[in-house]
């Protein structure tokens, strides 16, 4: 049975030496054995601080990034055009990007097809 690892709101807080470790190898255990879905509203360049180191935040991006697709999203969240809908809020906020990384195995069929 495949499966996949999902990682929600990548960089909203930023991660202790402990946690950078553990995250390091989770991603290393993954990388090119199983998929992972990464959600984030940082871009990779902001990934140094999210780390607090950027030698491995690259370490990170590198494994990650490898047989990957990246899908940015740009527009306002979910979660604040329902309060605004609902009234909640009166004026837009700043509409930030979002991306989600799909990284799988080379063989993960759930993957998709490499585009070049």
């Amino acid at each position: 049975m495949l499966s996949s690892t999902l990682i929600d709101e990548m960089g909203y807080l930023p991660l202790d030496d402990l946690g950078v470790t553990i995250f390091f190898q989770l991603v290393s255990a993954r990388y090119e054995r199983g998929s992972v879905i990464l959600t984030s509203n940082k871009s990779y360049g902001d990934w140094g601080s999210i780390f607090g180191d950027p030698i491995i935040a690259t370490a990170i991006l590198d494994r990650l990034l490898h047989h990957s697709t990246t899908v940015n999203i740009r527009g306002e969240s979910y979660r604040l055009k329902d309060r605004r809908r609902a009234g909640l809020l009166t004026r837009p906020e700043d509409q930030q990007p979002a991306a989600i990384v799909l990284a799988g195995a080379p063989n993960d069929p759930r993957r998709g097809k490499e585009r070049k």
